[in-house]
């Protein structure tokens, strides 16, 4: 069984606890802190485990080149790339207040820390987790500091091949042992064919011992909830109040009313996935009262005859008799009463068949 930890208080994730379904609000807010708090009553509302947020101090995420540079893209929230990213940065101020609210309203909260001083933030805010982005991912000094705190951690691997998800799960494994890894494509919106799935199954070969997760970025729930079926612990989608709103998220984020179809169906799926274990069912025992078939006999078979296949045919029989999977094994046994045709053969009749009460 994979091991499990606690991402969050009394939440365990791993082996068989319900998969962890994180709401990625992101920026999806437009700067805007009543929008915030709206969208985290909303994530709750459609049933998500934690709203989730992406923490950046800019001046130690963008070089001074980078927020500089001219921003004129129909998404622009500003003439610069940094006074773009300035009008959707919430203060840390403003984050107390949604960490507050989201405690009100009953959800997880967290963000991804975007730099390493965001991540210092995050700790100091006391977050249940530390989401590492996939633009981080390979970032090894972030990844060491960010592990050396302690607390749990979700790791995105868009942009990311499989020989760096080793360094990857070995770096942070040194120095934390609760972690998952998401499988994830950088793509925004993410079409199926560049979705990779199958990653799923190769993490969970490569690193058993950890849970393995999702991160989305295609429209629509389907492909989230294979990822479930596959085996996802933790999965993590955008979401919106509206595609239409400035932004490049929005059209690979999840409306209110996808996300609670998808968090409807991921604990569906989760019920149909069962122990493994195949026998028959409580609940098929009326199909099988009604259409089981039974070992019949084809002619009259008079008391002490050795049967042989050729008097043995499998019908639906009333009262029901041997199971046609035992047809084998009445070959060569004696019958201890009269047998008319098409009569049932059941276990009193045979000598010698079935479990015999020693006296």
């Amino acid at each position: 069984m994979p091991l499990q930890f606690e991402l969050c208080p009394g939440r365990m994730i791993g082996g068989n606890n319900p998969c962890f379904i994180i709401a990625e609000i992101g920026q999806n807010h437009q700067g805007d802190i009543e929008i915030a708090k709206k969208m985290i009553r909303m994530v709750k509302d459609c049933g998500a485990d934690c709203a989730k947020f992406q923490k950046s101090e800019l001046e130690h995420k963008f070089n001074k080149r980078a927020l500089e540079r001219p921003y004129t893209s129909k998404n622009s929230w500003g003439k610069t790339y940094g006074e773009h990213k300035r009008h959707l940065e919430f203060n840390h101020e403003q984050y107390r207040e949604l960490q507050k609210f989201a405690a009100e309203v009953g959800i997880f909260f967290t963000a991804s820390g975007m730099d390493e001083m965001a991540v210092e933030f995050l700790h100091e805010l006391d977050v249940p987790f530390f989401k590492v982005g996939s633009g981080d991912t390979n970032n090894f000094p972030y990844l060491e500091t960010t592990a050396k705190k302690g607390r749990p951690m979700v790791v995105s691997s868009g942009m990311q091949s499989m020989e760096t998800m080793r360094r990857v799960y070995q770096t942070v494994k040194e120095h934390n042992q609760n972690f998952c890894i998401l499988q994830c494509t950088s793509a925004y919106p993410l079409e199926a064919e560049d979705v990779n799935l199958r990653v799923i199954s190769e993490y969970q070969k490569e690193f058993p011992d950890i849970p393995i997760g999702y991160s989305g970025h295609e429209s629509g729930t389907y492909i989230t909830v294979a990822a479930v079926a596959l085996g996802a612990k933790v999965v993590e989608r955008h979401v919106t109040l509206d595609k239409s709103w400035k932004g490049s998220d929005h059209e690979a984020s999840l409306v209110p009313e996808e996300l609670a179809e998808l968090v409807k169906a991921i604990r569906i799926v989760e019920r149909a996935l069962g122990n493994g274990v195949k026998r028959m069912l409580p609940c098929e025992k009326n199909c099988h009262d009604k259409l089981g078939k039974s070992v019949v006999a084809k002619k009259a078979i008079p008391k002490g005859t050795e049967l042989s296949l050729d008097m043995l045919g499998v019908k639906v029989a009333e009262p029901q008799g041997v199971a046609p999977q035992d047809i084998f094994q009445l070959v060569g046994k004696k019958v201890t009463a009269d047998l008319e045709e098409d009569e049932s053969v059941t276990e009193d009749v045979v000598d010698g068949y079935g479990k015999k009460v020693v006296t």
